[in-house]
């Protein structure tokens, strides 16, 4: 198959009618596949940065130190993910990937006046309009921009087009998510420092903004802000709750705002209601972090979202107290071993300063291993100025082991926004790190092998959902993934990380499994029925089917 189409309903190629009667064969029944036991060895990622074609530097001076988010997603059609890679100061950049299946990256940059914008801090993929072809919404240092996609890796600016207007200033965050039956997505846009006239930054936090659609659905309506903002640099909206409503997580830079007010945010966002801040009334209980990132994965395997909170010093991972009946959390993350206050190696004992955090299975194990971003936010003397990113491979009890050294991603360059994504449709996930002031960094996965023969380590699977109307990626669902006895559940979003994020193929490890039962819930909170698949492959989930389409990158 040459091309990924977005309505994915029709069988191609021959090879895929063959693949579509093995998947058929797999009985609806309770899976005999083997659960995952035993956590497999650090995989060995071997760096290609000379060769990938990637050339690009993310810079500039306060305040653009806190940026350089990193999107990967599908501009061409072919099921690879691509890259646009925030500049900074200078232009940002969009690559193609031209990477050959199971071979080395390659990528090719595509310039383009609409997307080599300057200021740009990060970027999301989404799909705003439902039209099957994915756009961008870019933060900058001013205005905030949306491209939409037009296929073929091109773009147009369509701010006017959706009416969008979500003021000026700098941007830092985004998380969108789909308000019962709109036919675009609700918007938050979050900002770090207010600029003075002139464009300089102040040392005072600016207002986020949230953007609904307007009445008919034509395009969004007037921003409404978010008051107080806290200087943002991450968001996400979330179903913590599970009761179908999605709420958007704030994470704030603490070394701005009033400590006796400040902290991370939770506002109710509830379809047809105004924002509101969930308070100590609630439950909430307030917390002070140099807030960079957010992540969420169900860790604890309670069927709700624990959340990643990246910070200067101890991260946080957050889990609800009592279960969904109010948003208490607690911290779980010393016992589980993913503080990583300090750098692992290098010498250096001071506070470790942490970016992007990414929950993946980098060695297809079953078990969920978490990436962390680092680096000095320029040349702070109280903070590590050696602080390598961290690679935690998880342990069937529940706890992480730093891998990054062994597994050959160790570097001390100033990290900021990364993606863990397949690159070369090989099932191993492979690593692309955004740097301050230094060249992007990529890694190829080659498992247990080497660069000329590479060797998969546990089993895998690569869904995507496709549903009608809006909302066509189905962001807000929630998938399962049964093997054996375990069950890996993930929630589908648009935002967290650190300025930028992904939209695609999600990656499941299965470890020794041949076959898996895969189940969604729908973003309106239907159940589907769960469906067999075997291991090892890319597939397809249309909402209403009774089986999944298995899918298969040209040259397979």
């Amino acid at each position: 198959m040459t091309t990924l189409g977005r309505r994915r309903t029709a069988v191609i190629a021959g090879g895929l009618i063959v693949a579509l009667a093995a998947g058929a064969a797999f009985v609806l029944t309770r899976s005999s596949a083997t659960t995952p036991t035993a956590a497999l060895a650090p995989p060995h990622f071997v760096e290609e940065t000379a060769t990938a074609g990637l050339t690009h530097v993310y810079d500039g001076a306060a305040p653009f130190e806190v940026g350089g988010g990193v999107a990967a997603f599908d501009c061409s059609g072919d099921g690879q993910p691509d890259l646009y890679l925030a500049g900074g100061v200078g232009p940002a950049a969009l690559y193609r990937n031209d990477s050959p299946v199971g071979g080395a990256l390659r990528f090719t940059r595509l310039p383009d006046p609409v997307t080599d914008l300057t200021g740009v801090t990060g970027a999301y993929p989404i799909d705003i309009d439902g039209d099957g072809t994915i756009d961008l919404v870019v933060l900058r240092k001013g205005e905030t921009d949306l491209l939409r996609g037009l296929g073929g890796c091109r773009f147009e600016r369509a701010n006017e087009r959706w009416s969008f207007d979500a003021g000026t200033g700098f941007a830092t965050a985004f998380s969108a998510t789909w308000e019962g039956a709109a036919g675009l997505p609700t918007l938050a846009v979050g900002r770090y420092l207010r600029l003075d006239p002139a464009g300089a930054p102040t040392q005072d936090c600016e207002d986020n903004e949230l953007l609904r659609p307007a009445a008919g659905g034509a395009g969004y309506g007037p921003r409404i802000a978010l008051t107080p903002g806290y200087c943002t640099l991450s968001m996400l909206f979330s179903d913590w709750d599970g009761s179908g409503r999605r709420d958007l997580r704030v994470s704030n830079d603490r070394n701005y705002y009033d400590p006796a007010n400040g902290g991370e945010q939770l506002w109710r966002i509830a379809s047809g209601e105004p924002p509101r801040l969930y308070t100590a009334a609630d439950g909430w209980v307030q917390v002070q972090l140099a807030g960079m990132g957010i992540a969420s994965y169900d860790v604890t395997g309670t069927g709700y979202p624990d959340v990643f909170l990246t910070n200067q010093g101890d991260n946080r991972l957050q889990t609800l107290t009592s279960g969904p009946g109010q948003p208490t959390y607690r911290d779980i993350g010393s016992r589980r071993g993913v503080n990583v206050a300090q750098p692992f190696t290098g010498g250096d004992v001071l506070p470790s300063t942490a970016w992007h955090p990414e929950f993946q299975d980098v060695n297809n194990d079953g078990f969920i291993d978490l990436f962390i971003s680092k680096g000095n936010v320029n040349a702070q003397q109280d903070f590590a100025r050696k602080d390598p990113s961290n690679l935690l491979l998880g342990q069937p009890d529940g706890t992480f082991r730093e891998s990054a050294d062994a597994a050959g991603i160790l570097s001390f360059d100033r990290g900021r926004g990364a993606a863990l994504a397949d690159f070369n449709l090989d099932g191993m996930l492979d690593l692309v790190e955004a740097n301050y002031g230094s060249p992007v960094r990529i890694w190829r996965n080659v498992g247990s092998g080497s660069a000329d023969r590479p060797a998969p380590m546990g089993a895998w699977l690569a869904l995507r959902l496709d549903q009608p109307g809006a909302n066509r990626d189905a962001i807000g669902s929630w998938i399962e993934v049964r093997v054996g006895d375990t069950t890996m559940r993930r929630e589908l979003t648009i935002g967290g990380g650190h300025e930028g994020g992904q939209l695609g193929w999600i990656h499941v490890g299965l470890g020794p499994a041949s076959e898996a039962q895969v189940r969604v819930r729908w973003p309106d909170g239907e159940v589907g029925p769960w469906l067999a698949t075997g291991a090892n492959q890319f597939v397809i989930i249309e909402r209403g089917a009774a089986q999944v389409t298995p899918w298969r990158p040209a040259g397979s």
